[in-house]
């Protein structure tokens, strides 16, 4: 087995080289550079296998992020602003960690990622004639609840960091937090404490959403949200979303289109994608010439400023916005389909949803939603 020197440290320092990179399954061989005079300290060399080479250089060049570190420290060295990923540690929730992996890299962010568990100890169901052993019997199970939570959390980022130190994912530092609450609600909350860069989010197939009745979480989400969330549903290439190259654009044909579209910009600065723009307002605010005619200002105004995407429209009856937008899922098979939202009341949501709502329970593609 042929040895080679990966670094050359004070004996003191190589020993903390040896003990991080042994952590992390590669052996270690520590050797005195003056081997004539081992008594004289010169320097220590840290030699490894060559075949564990690109894992250790991968190691040693994001030693911050292998080592374990306190959360104080884990929360000076954050950026203002991270990606934050919901997660229930599902199948399709690990599918969305991997993007957002992806991203944060090409971002120069970091991972937020956070679970929330409905605690057995709501107020309501307590009676008064069982207070005292109702709160010590819930205690108990809440401590279980939250300790599983860990485990799973855990497992996630051990996992995330084994594919991180094989390559198949960047690195990036993570980090995550626990809370109790019910999950839409504590996303929402979390990211008005903490305001995300994104918010990545798994969404089920759409046949399982049909059948189970899934995906109101990350609907809720969107419907609540004042910043972007990037919708993955599950079984999809990642690739799909990290580099989207054909994007259907809803558009409102108003002001805050344009809003939206620096903001995909910037999500997706060199991403050279087509861009499709679909009106779906329903509002008649313009007749069917102007329409088109606003429409194609867009798209000239947009090849102008974004200079890495091509642009073309789509005429569509506002009659039949819904109808003609499955028809291109379908014929098209967008990379990425992206929704400038506006926040609606909580009346009008409740028999109203909004374009964003309706699109995630019936879509099969990533979905950005860019509050506007």
């Amino acid at each position: 087995m042929r040895l080679i020197t990966v670094a050359i440290h004070t004996y003191e320092y190589a020993l903390g080289v040896k003990a991080l990179l042994e952590s992390e399954g590669v052996e270690v061989t520590l050797q005195n550079v003056n081997l004539e005079q081992p008594e004289v300290s010169s320097g220590v060399r840290v030699r490894i296998a060559e075949h564990n080479l690109p894992l250790a250089l991968r190691i040693l060049e994001n030693q911050d992020i292998f080592k374990p570190a306190t959360a104080t420290s884990a929360d000076a060295a954050r950026p203002a602003h991270s990606i934050m990923v919901p997660t229930d540690f599902s199948g399709h929730a690990f599918a969305a960690a991997c993007v957002a992996v992806r991203l944060a890299a090409a971002h120069g962010t970091d991972i937020t990622f956070l679970h929330s568990y409905i605690g057995r100890n709501l107020p309501a169901n307590i009676q008064l004639t069982d207070n005292l052993t109702y709160e010590v019997t819930e205690l108990k199970g809440d401590e279980e609840l939250h300790r599983s939570a860990e485990a799973s959390m855990k497992a996630l980022v051990h996992r995330l960091k084994a594919m991180m130190k094989s390559g198949e994912l960047p690195v990036v530092k993570c980090r995550s937090m626990i809370v109790e609450g019910v999950p839409e609600d504590a996303i929402v909350d979390c990211a008005r404490s903490e305001p995300p860069y994104l918010v990545v989010m798994g969404t089920r197939a759409y046949e399982r959403k049909q059948r189970e009745m899934i995906g109101s979480v990350a609907a809720e989400v969107l419907d609540e949200s004042r910043f972007s969330v990037l919708t993955i549903p599950e079984n999809l290439d990642a690739g799909d979303a990290t580099s989207p190259r054909n994007i259907l654009f809803l558009s409102n044909l108003d002001q805050d289109d344009i809003l939206a579209l620096d903001a995909l910009y910037r999500y997706f600065p060199d991403a050279s994608a087509r861009v499709t723009i679909m009106n779906v307002a329903q509002r008649m605010r313009f007749s069917t010439g102007d329409r088109g005619r606003a429409s194609l200002a867009l798209a000239d105004y947009c090849r102008r400023k974004f200079e890495h995407y091509t642009f073309e429209t789509v005429p569509v009856s506002p009659s039949a916005a819904m109808q003609e937008l499955d028809r291109m899922q379908a014929e098209e098979k967008f990379d990425l389909i992206v929704v400038p939202n506006r926040r609606k009341s909580a009346f009008s949501r409740l028999f109203n949803p909004g374009l964003a709502h309706k699109v995630v329970l019936e879509s099969d593609r990533p979905m950005l939603v860019i509050p506007v």
